[in-house]
C-alpha cells in the first residue's frame, strides 16, 4: 500500500509539472523592449531639420555686438526661449535671415558658452550662431559653414591710461591682461611681452566691469567688440595694432555657423550666406553697435 500511494503522489507531481510547462507564451508577463524605446528616442533627437517647423539657435547672449540680452523686443530683438528676456545683436540678425530663408520659425536658446558644442551633439539646438570661430578642436565636435564675419584681434584699454597709444604687442609691459575663457583671445596672451597674465574671465560684460574698476589694464578681443565697448563706455578705447597678434589659422579670427556632424544644413546655410553682401554685413554690424544696450 505504501508503494501504491507513493506511485499516486509521483503521478500527481508530474501532472502539475506538465501543466506549468504548458503555459502559453501569451500568459507570461510582457517586458518593455528597452532597445526599441531608446531607438525611438534617438530618432526624435536626431530628427532632420526638414521635418521641423523651427530653427533652434544657441548663443551666450552676452557678447556684444555679436549677441546680447535686453529687456524688450526693440530693434528687432527676439524673445529667448523660456525667458522674458530678448536677444539682439549681429548674430541674431544673421540667424533671422537664415531662419526666414529656410522657412522656419527662429527659436533662440540662451546657454553657457562651454555648453554650446554639447547642445549640438545632443540635438538640443540646430545651430550655434554665437561669434564662434571654427577651430580645429571645435571641428572635431561639429561641422561649420563658411565664415559670416572676419576681424582682427585687439586689446581694449582705458582712455587716458598708459596703454592708450600702444600700437605693438611689445608695448604692454607690466599690464594686467585677461581674456574670455575657452577662446583664441586667451590663447594669444602669451604673445604680449612682459605682461601679467590673469586668469580668464567668464564673459565680456565681466571684463568691461573689471576694466572700469581698474582690476585689469586691458582684455583681448576683436574689432567689433572693441567698437562696441568704446561705444558703450566713453572711458574705453582700443588700438588696431600695427604689430599685432599672430594666428596659425586665419579661421581663428573668423566666425561661422556650427551645426551637427553630417548635417545638410551646411550646404543650405552656405547658400544663404553667399547672398548676404559684404556691404550688408557691414551695415548690420554697424547697426548692432549702435543698438546695443548700455549695460552691454
Amino acid at each position: 500500500m505504501k508503494r501504491f500511494f507513493s506511485i499516486i503522489i509521483a503521478i500527481g507531481i508530474m501532472a502539475l509539472l506538465l501543466v506549468g510547462c504548458g503555459q502559453k507564451a501569451e500568459d507570461k508577463p510582457k517586458t518593455e523592449d528597452k532597445s526599441s524605446t531608446e531607438t525611438t528616442e534617438n530618432k526624435k533627437e536626431t530628427e532632420s531639420t526638414e521635418d521641423k517647423d523651427t530653427f533652434v539657435v544657441g548663443m551666450e547672449a552676452a557678447y556684444a555686438p555679436f549677441n546680447w540680452t535686453q529687456i524688450d523686443d526693440s530693434n528687432g530683438a527676439v524673445q529667448i526661449d523660456g525667458l522674458k528676456e530678448y536677444a539682439g545683436g549681429y548674430d541674431v540678425e544673421i540667424a533671422k535671415i537664415i531662419a526666414e530663408k529656410l522657412g522656419k520659425k527662429l527659436v533662440i536658446k540662451k546657454m553657457e558658452w562651454s555648453g554650446l558644442p554639447l547642445s549640438i551633439l545632443s540635438g538640443k539646438i540646430d545651430a550655434v550662431i554665437a561669434g564662434m570661430s571654427p577651430s580645429d578642436e571645435r571641428r572635431e565636435q561639429m561641422d561649420f559653414t563658411n565664415h559670416y564675419y572676419t576681424s582682427d584681434l585687439i586689446v581694449v584699454v582705458k582712455k587716458g591710461g598708459p596703454f592708450e597709444k600702444v600700437t605693438s604687442i611689445k608695448e604692454f609691459k607690466d599690464a594686467k591682461i585677461t581674456a574670455m575663457q575657452g577662446t583664441i583671445h586667451y590663447n594669444v596672451i602669451d604673445q604680449l611681452e612682459g605682461i601679467l597674465k590673469l586668469e580668464p574671465m567668464d564673459d565680456f560684460p565681466a571684463m568691461r566691469v573689471a576694466l572700469e574698476a581698474g582690476k585689469i589694464d586691458g582684455y583681448i578681443s576683436e574689432v567689433p567688440e572693441g567698437k562696441s565697448a568704446s561705444h558703450a563706455n566713453p572711458n574705453f578705447t582700443y588700438q588696431e595694432l600695427t604689430e599685432g597678434f599672430e594666428v596659425k589659422n586665419p579661421e581663428e579670427v573668423s566666425i561661422a555657423v556650427g551645426v551637427a556632424k553630417g548635417s545638410d544644413l551646411v550646404e543650405k546655410i552656405n547658400k544663404i550666406l553667399s547672398e548676404i553682401s559684404e556691404e550688408q554685413r557691414t551695415e548690420i554690424m554697424n547697426q548692432a553697435i549702435v543698438n546695443q544696450p548700455a549695460m552691454n
